[in-house]
């Protein structure tokens, strides 16, 4: 098996893409409702927080591997999150799509499905399941199935957070002309989490106002939240500290900066 862990998560998707194409069935109904996320989050003037539903990370281990999906999403509802991420992935992060089946009939948020997708057919599975937007990985990509599968996304009447890490995925992120970029401040192939890599990216990238930048990972603090903000970021996407905050209002107003 490859070297680094997005390679060994990237083969297992291989296999897991294999098995949905052979059990995925195609409803004419489906739990799908266009809520807007980009539009949404554009014009708020507080910091917009993405609050994850992840029971397990390949760095971590177990984090909460109890958690209720709906009742944790209502939570964050009630706590004043802009959206909810939910976790699918199954083998490293212990989701399904069933969980976000769940969170879909408990808000009215807009979900992001959280996922390696690499085939057209987790798009579809997560449209049926409820999601309103899907995330695309630059690193998990190469060009031509990155912009094949954005487009396919779009024409499904999803959003995409695509995501970047570096200077050369920004790039090729950038000729897709994407209304919302996502930074990972964790790099995929170490796990290491450093928040100046949204710096780093939005120092020379960030010059369009109309484009929502995304700061993923890391955030634990307010100190946190105002150095991302101060960078250029609008929204925040935060899985951990909230899911083992014991006091998930007090831990969302302590990340809710004002944009000013």
């Amino acid at each position: 098996m490859s070297g680094t862990i997005l390679d060994k998560i990237l083969e297992k998707k291989q296999e897991e893409v294999r098995k949905l194409k052979e059990q995925f069935v195609a409803e004419n109904e489906s739990g799908f409702q266009k809520i807007p996320f980009y539009d949404s989050f554009i014009q708020a003037d507080k910091m917009n927080i993405i609050a994850e539903i992840k029971r397990a990370s390949p760095s971590k281990g177990n984090i909460n591997p109890g958690v209720k999906p709906a009742k944790q999403a209502e939570e964050y509802e009630a706590s004043g999150a802009n959206a909810i991420s939910v976790l699918t992935d199954k083998p490293f992060f212990k989701g399904t799509l069933d969980d976000l089946k769940e969170v879909r009939k408990a808000v009215r948020l807009p979900i992001l499905c959280k996922d390696f997708i690499i085939d057209r057919v987790q798009i579809d599975a997560a449209k049926q399941a409820g999601a309103n937007v899907i995330l695309l990985i630059a690193a998990a990509l190469e060009d031509d199935k990155l912009r094949s599968l954005y487009e396919y996304a779009y024409h499904q009447d999803l959003e995409v957070l695509l995501e970047v890490h570096n200077e050369e995925e920004m790039e090729r992120a950038l000729l897709l002309n994407p209304p919302v970029i996502g930074i990972n401040n964790r790099n995929l192939k170490t796990f290491e989490v450093d928040l100046g890599t949204t710096e780093r990216l939005l120092a020379q990238y960030g010059k369009d106002r109309d484009r929502l930048f995304i700061s993923e990972s890391g955030m634990k603090t307010t100190e946190d939240v105002e150095r991302v903000r101060k960078a250029g970021a609008k929204a925040i996407l935060v899985g951990e500290t909230l899911m083992l905050s014991g006091n998930i209002q007090q831990t969302m107003n302590q990340l809710k900066v004002d944009l000013g």
